[in-house]
């Protein structure tokens, strides 16, 4: 047992370390039940609690949470607006999230993905140095999907 404080206080029988925690209004709190014997510790319980909640949300607040980012071509994009969906999607990658890039066919323009395969390589050739291809392109339906992720550091 570990009183609150942090002093070990030795095996002590239950009764006898419910009895303490009562006399200082405090609670007994099993802190490593698989330990042999099990590790108890007299604390005030719910602000035990309450520690434990806010080191949690400190964590998520530190997490980053990656987002899917799309950026949508067609066959027969111009020059100037395929440098600016390259910039886009560098920006995206810059800000940790990945990219989804497609290539969407209409009409029969279905008949050349060997055009949009080609779009999208140009494109990961474009974003090679902060990117890494998550996914090769591929035929989903009227759509050639690639996915790029933020390369890691």
């Amino acid at each position: 047992m570990v009183s609150a404080d942090g002093e070990q206080l030795g095996i002590i029988p239950v009764k006898e370390a419910l009895r303490i925690a009562r006399e200082k209004d405090l609670d007994l709190v099993e802190v490593a039940p698989a330990a042999k014997p099990p590790v108890c510790k007299i604390m005030d319980y719910g602000k035990y609690r309450y520690e434990q909640s806010r080191r949690e949300r400190e964590a998520r607040k530190r997490q980053k949470v990656v987002d899917i980012k799309e950026i949508r071509l067609t066959p027969k994009i111009e020059t100037h607006d395929f440098q600016v969906k390259v910039k886009r999607a560098l920006k995206f990658l810059e800000g940790g999230d990945k990219v989804k890039v497609s290539v969407r066919f209409r009409g029969r323009e279905i008949v050349h993905a060997d055009l949009g395969k080609k779009l999208l390589m140009q494109l990961y050739e474009a974003v090679k140095e902060t990117a890494t291809l998550e996914r090769e392109p591929k035929v989903e339906g009227r759509n050639m999907i690639m996915i790029l992720s933020a390369k890691q550091e």
